[in-house]
């Protein structure tokens, strides 16, 4: 159900500088020769049209991920990513978000593809595509365009909407101001709902991964769930901002779009289809199989496999950030603060203040009893791996090595080498392509596939647009806004009951905090924290702290089997400078679109200059 593959040959033509791609329709004419009229008239050229709409929606797979600019990794890298947790962004400079593998969310190409879509719109209702066909890619192409806006609205606030297409010359038409955010919402949602009327339950064969109903309910869950939430209603943040209807609502009814948030979310769960995985006893490999393979809890995936030319093929997620003891880059590493986010498997909060007052509980083993969702998502030093590559020794039984001193030591605890510690295979001290090591002695599991090769192969993995488990998250959070706790409770306990963790009891505020600690942990480098943390205005607490790692002194009497240590000394160390200024809730509309467009009100604390 529900990847989508793109086709591995692009086949251009000129189309009001627009592409398509598909690789039956090689052999139908020079590719310079396609004609407009072309494209309406040949059902494969119409398909392949909006097939190439699809690349807008972006993959969360690039070398830099949206969790480096959140607090769940550090990029090691750095690049852009500390422009924006630093927040030096400014409408000239937008960060990572120049990048190649978020470029698909920039103002340019955002509206690039909104056009895409528009000019589709426009030409469909003559097209001479049959009615079946043309009424499920007019139900996508109305999904991709609220797609698209979403992902401006959820970046900027309200935004300026086009439905039209314009053409050269019309300039001045073309010079339009922003929507109201409200008018921006309300937007989103119309496309979803005829996405959602004309689109199938389900696909077979080679449609399989197209937008469903099930995937426009539930972006429509999102967004109202967004709009619903503190920043759209609490522009206090944005220093006496003149235009606040860009930003925000005016004396909306929260109670009632509380209710609708949730009567979304409940629209999804009543189709019928969709459901937690948990075909596996074990929670930790119930979590690895369903983040490699498209599942019951998948409701719209991207695919991106070997077979797609380099440009998409985004989804080399081991090369990118697996360990660098075996030469893969270890790119986006889990900061110490998402670490201990993670409670104990009884669901008790991991405290290391207990290891600072000599407690030796978490002194001894800080990796021991998390909730097993930590050992699917988290490398952690003595973590099983894979068998190190040949070349690679000092490892014999393929585990992860993030120690930065490593003692041997004879019966009565004499360090036998005590000027020249080991540093683990996995750090920046390793002898192993010490450039690529975690900065912070972790590296990312999740999506990570053991049994490939990350150095030599392309991993194939779905990247989840929407996945069940998110659906009942935001069915809790809406519940618990409108104080149904026993409706928040029972959908949030389904989650943490596959994950193997027990029931949550609380109400209130508590019952809040539980949640949000939750949707952490479930839905961690999915592309969800960087925005949640805006929308419950929580932001100034959670990303203004400096991003810590961890360093870990181990011992080992030589007697012992090689992984038998302990940990004689672990200290928190700094490893990346973060600062948060509000004007960071929301992007800068880039420089070059207000210069260009006079009407285009800047958003709130960002220099007019």
């Amino acid at each position: 159900m529900k990847q989508f593959i793109y086709t591995s040959t692009l086949v251009c033509f000129v189309f009001l500088a627009m592409t398509a791609c598909d690789t039956s329709i090689l052999d139908k004419q020079p590719l310079d020769t396609v004609s407009e009229e072309n494209v309406w008239q040949d059902p494969a050229l119409t398909e392949a049209y909006v097939n190439e709409l699809y690349v807008g929606m972006g993959r969360g797979f690039g070398e830099t991920m949206m969790s480096s600019h959140a607090d769940e990794s550090h990029f090691i890298h750095g690049r852009g990513t500390i422009d924006v947790v630093q927040s030096n962004i400014s409408p000239s400079n937008m960060g990572t978000y120049t990048d190649d593998e978020l470029s698909h969310t920039t103002w340019g190409a955002i509206y690039e593809n909104v056009r895409s879509a528009n000019i589709f719109l426009n030409n469909i209702e003559d097209a001479a595509v049959e009615e079946s066909l043309k009424e499920r890619l007019t139900g996508e192409v109305y999904f991709l365009r609220a797609y698209f806006y979403y992902m401006a609205f959820r970046q900027w606030g309200g935004v300026p909407l086009v439905d039209q297409v314009y053409e050269l010359g019309q300039t001045e038409e073309m010079l339009i101001p922003r929507n109201t955010l409200e008018e921006t919402v309300n937007f989103i949602v119309s496309d979803l709902d005829e996405a959602a009327s004309r689109l199938p339950l389900e696909y077979s064969g080679e449609d399989v991964g197209r937008a469903t109903r099930g995937a426009a309910l539930a972006l429509k869950s999102r967004v109202l769930l967004y709009a619903a939430s503190d920043l759209y209603h609490d522009p206090s943040w944005a220093g006496g901002y003149s235009n606040p209807e860009y930003i925000s609502y005016s004396g909306a009814n929260r109670t009632q779009m509380w209710r609708d948030a949730k009567n979304a979310a409940k629209a999804v769960m009543d189709l019928g289809i969709y459901q937690l995985y948990d075909q596996n006893p074990d929670p930790v490999a119930n979590y690895t199989e369903m983040y490699l393979n498209n599942s019951s809890e998948t409701i719209m995936s991207l695919n991106v496999n070997s077979e797609f030319p380099y440009e998409y093929n985004e989804a080399d997620h081991g090369l990118y950030n697996g360990p660098n003891g075996y030469h893969t880059w270890g790119g986006n590493v889990p900061i110490q603060k998402l670490v201990d986010d993670f409670d104990m498997e009884d669901g008790s909060e991991f405290d290391w203040q207990e290891f600072e007052n000599g407690d030796p509980v978490y002194g001894d083993s800080p990796y021991e009893n998390r909730d097993p969702r930590f050992y699917a998502n988290i490398m952690y030093d003595g973590a099983d791996w894979q068998q190190r590559p040949p070349d690679v020794t000092g490892d014999p039984e393929g585990r992860i090595q993030t120690f930065l001193e490593y003692y041997n030591v004879d019966d009565n605890g004499n360090r036998l080498n005590p000027d020249n510690p080991i540093p683990g295979l996995d750090t920046r001290s390793s002898p192993i392509e010490d450039w690529n090591g975690t900065t912070t002695g972790y590296y990312v599991r999740k999506f990570m596939d053991p049994a490939v090769d990350h150095q030599n192969e392309i991993q194939e993995v779905p990247w989840p647009y929407f996945r069940y488990a998110e659906i009942l998250l935001n069915y809790a959070e809406a519940s618990i806004e409108l104080g149904e706790y026993v409706d928040a409770r029972r959908e949030l306990n389904k989650v943490r009951s596959r994950a193997g963790m027990p029931d949550i009891t609380e109400s209130g505020q508590a019952l809040m905090e539980q949640y949000r600690d939750e949707r952490r942990i479930e839905l961690m480098y999915e592309e969800h924290r960087f925005f949640d943390v805006r929308r419950w205005m929580i932001a100034p607490d959670e990303l203004d702290d400096n991003a810590l790692g961890i360093y870990l002194t181990a011992e080992h009497n030589e007697n012992d089997p090689y992984y038998e240590y302990t940990y004689s000394d672990i200290e928190l160390i700094e490893v990346q400078q973060r600062a948060w200024e509000n004007k960071m809730y929301l992007y800068p509309i880039p420089r070059e679109e207000v210069n260009r467009n006079d009407q285009l009100v800047q958003n709130p604390l960002y220099s007019t200059n």
